[in-house]
């Protein structure tokens, strides 16, 4: 991800909520939207002690998931050096650590990947070393979640062009985000799920996003994956 995208690493939930918003929710709805998909997709006694923040930006999702796991320790990797140091400022702490993708090799042994919204920034060419570097960095048994944005969404394609540094992003869709995975080495029948159906005004239609989520039309799709 180029570092112009979080040269203003403090507009950088301004800016995103600039598209989002057209839901009637900000991000912090779609973060907590996310992490409580996971737990019935995950392992019932899956208690994670390392996770990776991979293409963290600014550290909000990483703030996130050190409250979602109180006890694991979390590490964000990015490319930005500003995101980086916001991130550090705002949400570092004893066992939350924000380090340069460069030093990735460095880190191992984690047991969850999260990734959101990072492959549409990464040129295709580029996706399959992304992937192997997250395979690497996992434990056996580890697990990948990664969530994407949905381009069979209209709604998702009308945000994405509201929100200046993903109005240049190349979507990749479900089948796409699968085979990617599954070429990286995980395992050959990934898990996946869509999400995020209805905006707020049709809120009350919510509780059955459940029965669609093996519908490939939500705003954002995940992929899970055991090394």
């Amino acid at each position: 991800m180029p570092e112009a995208l979080f040269d203003l690493s403090a507009e950088y939930s301004q800016m995103l909520n600039q598209g989002i918003r057209l839901s009637g929710e900000g991000q912090e709805f779609f973060i907590h939207g996310r992490l409580q998909s996971l737990p019935a997709r995950l392992p019932p006694d899956f208690r994670p002690r390392r996770i990776l923040d991979f293409g963290c930006g600014i550290g909000t999702a990483t703030r996130r998931l050190s409250e979602k796991f109180p006890h694991a320790e979390i590490v964000g990797v990015d490319t930005s050096g500003k995101a980086l140091e916001y991130g550090t400022e705002h949400y570092g702490s004893g066992r939350v650590r924000f380090r340069p993708l460069a030093q990735l090799p460095e880190e191992n042994d984690f047991d969850l990947c999260y990734v959101n919204g990072v492959f549409h920034h990464i040129e295709p060419a580029q996706r399959m070393g992304a992937i192997e570097a997250i395979y690497r960095a996992l434990r056996p048994g580890g697990h990948l979640t990664l969530f994407e944005n949905n381009p069979w969404n209209p709604g998702t394609r009308l945000v994405m062009s509201r929100i200046p540094f993903d109005r240049d992003a190349i979507p990749l869709p479900l089948p796409e985000a699968r085979r990617l995975v599954r070429a990286g080495g995980f395992t050959a029948a990934p898990q996946s799920w869509t999400l995020f159906y209805f905006p707020r005004p049709l809120a009350f239609l919510r509780p059955t996003e459940g029965l669609l989520s093996h519908l490939p039309l939500g705003a954002q799709y995940c992929v899970l994956a055991a090394k």
